[in-house]
């Protein structure tokens, strides 16, 4: 069974037993408008908590997306080259920006469930 967490900067982490897939939430997609462009992380590259994982440009602004909770990532969503739309699209499907292996489950503790986030957008 899949859980999801978010952070105070909008990112998720969709986490199904030690791997977690990271992208932004459909909130952070309207802030940013159209994206047309998405620089993606290694594959392999340890990113700690909090620290960049993946920069997305969007017709507004340029933002980079931070790792809710740090690990090795072990894929990246390639179609996002392609079609960087596809985070506007579906921000919380389709339009994930990589996958890691989490590093201390202990960290997601520190993150907002979907009703404290909901709940945190609310209050924007």
């Amino acid at each position: 069974m899949s859980e999801t967490r978010f952070t105070e900067q909008h990112e998720w982490v969709r986490v199904d037993g030690s791997e977690g897939t990271v992208g932004i939430t459909r909130y952070a997609t309207e802030q940013l408008g159209d994206v047309v462009y998405v620089e993606l992380p290694a594959i392999g590259k340890a990113i700690a908590k909090g620290a960049e994982g993946a920069v997305v440009e969007s017709v507004k602004a340029a933002s980079e997306v931070y790792a809710p909770v740090g690990g090795t990532v072990t894929a990246v969503n390639d179609d996002l080259n392609a079609d960087p739309a596809k985070v506007n699209a579906s921000p919380e499907e389709d339009g994930w920006f990589f996958k890691l292996k989490i590093a201390d489950a202990a960290e997601l503790s520190q993150l907002m469930t979907p009703a404290k986030y909901a709940d945190y957008v609310k209050g924007l």
